[in-house]
């Protein structure tokens, strides 16, 4: 199959140079990170290894030449790691290339669907202008009230708007509001059985030439495997995979960094 050349904004091309950068480093190094930086589920996790073993000498490089974590976002990964289900955390090299991009599209708005502790936010307002914004999407207050602290000590609490409400209802709300084509990333991380229609709400929602990311698209290998009776989210992984890559209202990059990460960028 052969595929055509895409004519691309100068911004967008140097984002893709980048991202392509990143494919081959994480297609090279494969998924498992070091235990200082995974998560459980990955150090535990029985599905396919990508990625050499966690004390391989030239993935450690790698992570320290390259991560810069804010004090305040690895004491939260720190905390967040440590409680039930800190598994489902993005990964901080995940977080990081988020927050970069966002400077790279001089963002302002972003949204984060199924913050948690707010890891990914406050990665995300860190990289935001004083004025920005991150509308972050959690149903459970608690892990919000664990990641608050860590906000306010890096003095971005007041650029993260926190809904405690399912997040189809605040993805609806900021459309009837006309907050449609006004947000410039937008970060998916909530159930997997949902996922498809956050994807949707967000394509409104983004701005072209804005981006939206979907973490665990590999769902620890089995998007290889047919899924069991009762198993809908790797179904709902898959199929969201198969429509994104057909989708033509996006360019698309699939990354094997963490659990996987999808990037779509809105044409």
């Amino acid at each position: 199959m052969v595929l055509s050349r895409l004519s691309l904004p100068a911004e967008l091309a140097l984002g893709t140079a980048v991202l392509g950068a990143a494919f081959v480093t994480g297609v090279f190094l494969g998924r498992k990170v070091p235990q200082w930086l995974s998560t459980p589920q990955q150090r535990r996790g029985p599905g396919r290894r990508l990625l050499p073993p966690e004390d391989d000498p030239l993935w450690q490089y790698v992570l320290s030449r390259s991560m810069r974590e804010h004090p305040a976002l690895r004491g939260l990964r720190k905390l967040t790691l440590e409680q039930p289900q800190g598994d489902s955390m993005m990964t901080c090299e995940q977080a990081q290339l988020l927050a970069n991009l966002a400077r790279l599209i001089k963002a302002q708005k972003a949204l984060d669907i199924g913050s948690f502790t707010g890891y990914a936010a406050l990665s995300l307002a860190l990289a935001l202008p004083a004025t920005g914004r991150v509308v972050a999407c959690e149903i459970d207050a608690a892990p919000t009230e664990l990641g608050r602290p860590f906000w306010r000590e890096a003095g971005e609490e007041q650029k993260i708007d926190l809904r405690v409400r399912p997040a189809l209802q605040t993805l609806d709300e900021l459309l009837s509001e006309g907050a449609a084509g006004t947000f410039d990333m937008a970060v998916i991380d909530g159930d997997k059985e949902n996922c498809g229609t956050y994807y949707e709400r967000c394509l409104k929602l983004v701005r072209s030439g804005g981006i939206i990311a979907i973490s665990n698209v590999l769902w620890n290998g089995e998007v290889l495997n047919k899924p069991q009776k009762g198993d809908g989210a790797v179904q709902c992984v898959r199929d969201l995979n198969e429509r994104i890559l057909r989708d033509s209202r996006v360019h698309v990059s699939l990354l094997p960094l963490g659990d996987g990460l999808t990037l779509a960028f809105k044409i």
